[in-house]
């Protein structure tokens, strides 16, 4: 009989050689899943864009909403793929800081010491500006009747709906575990690779890393949806799942793969919903447990409270 490592090496084995078509039979067997779960609630969507757009063609008027809400979303991502990162970081803001905190003899921004940690911080920055107070209020000043609480943020019915919380954790947990057995998993996660130097470092990471998750589905699952459900019906879910699973490219093969069935599920679970607090716990859970997996796996959690030195 096998071993328990010899066939944990043949699922290994496994993996990496037909890693490139996994996904597929994924996608075949999870999406007509979603299909059963939110297919009442596609229903209604569609049902209500039909409505909508009935009447402003009754009335001779066009549907601007497409056009100032992709447009805006467009220059977003754009922006935060030119500026918005840390080769920008480097370029224009890095210069900047060092040179203050070298005149204040280190003592203030404790730059070099925290000097990745700050480049963290000008991404997640600009991911929630770029997310939430951009086009939140570039809306309410278009379109001032719409309710910002209507773009998904909405509390009321939380707790009824936890357990679509708990039922999505029991589908992507195993996901995880397969994704964590990947060569590039454990190289790649957590972002910030100092992380494991302290827990000072660990949590001002997470903090960082769980505001831009909250900013994130505020933009895809909240805006995103809240403002074009009206106009493309269910079709405003698939439409987001394409950026969504694009801003994911550079990560690992099989995770990129898994933004799909994320994108259109979370998307789903919130119009369902009629909120973003669902999905942003099912983001930050999965989020914070691939960097305590990656860490764990090396023997990299860390062992002090604050940085050698501080």
């Amino acid at each position: 009989m096998a071993s328990a490592p010899a066939i944990s090496a043949a699922f290994d084995h496994f993996l990496a050689a037909w890693r490139p078509l996994i996904p597929i039979p994924g996608l075949l067997l999870i999406l007509p899943l979603v299909y059963l779960f939110f297919r009442s609630t596609w229903r209604e969507l569609d049902e209500e864009a039909y409505r909508h757009r009935g009447e402003i063609l009754a009335s001779g008027r066009q549907d601007l909403r497409p056009l100032v809400a992709m447009v805006m979303a467009a220059v977003i991502l754009t922006l935060h793929e030119y500026y918005g990162g840390r080769t920008y970081f480097d370029d224009a803001i890095r210069p900047l800081l060092a040179a203050y905190d070298a005149a204040h003899h280190d003592k203030v921004l404790h730059f070099n010491r925290y000097e990745e940690l700050y480049s963290f911080g000008w991404w997640a920055f600009t991911r929630v500006v770029g997310y939430t107070v951009v086009p939140f209020g570039i809306w309410k000043l278009v379109y001032p009747k719409d309710s910002l609480l209507d773009l998904g943020l909405r509390t009321h019915g939380f707790l009824r709906h936890a357990w679509i919380y708990v039922l999505f954790l029991a589908f992507v947990l195993p996901a995880m575990w397969v994704v964590s057995r990947q060569p590039d998993f454990g190289s790649y996660y957590p972002f910030y690779k100092a992380a494991s130097r302290s827990w000072f470092d660990f949590l001002v990471w997470e903090a960082m890393y769980f505001a831009q998750f909250f900013a994130l589905e505020m933009f895809f699952r909240g805006f995103w949806l809240g403002v074009l459900r009206w106009s493309f019906g269910s079709g405003a879910i698939f439409a987001m799942a394409v950026p969504y699973c694009m801003i994911h490219f550079q990560k690992p093969y099989l995770e990129v793969n898994g933004a799909i069935i994320a994108g259109i599920a979370l998307g789903s679970l919130s119009m369902k919903t009629k909120s973003i607090y669902q999905g942003f716990l099912v983001h930050i859970t999965v989020a914070g447990l691939m960097d305590w997996l990656s860490l764990a796996h090396r023997h990299a959690l860390p062992k002090v409270m604050w940085p050698p030195g501080s």
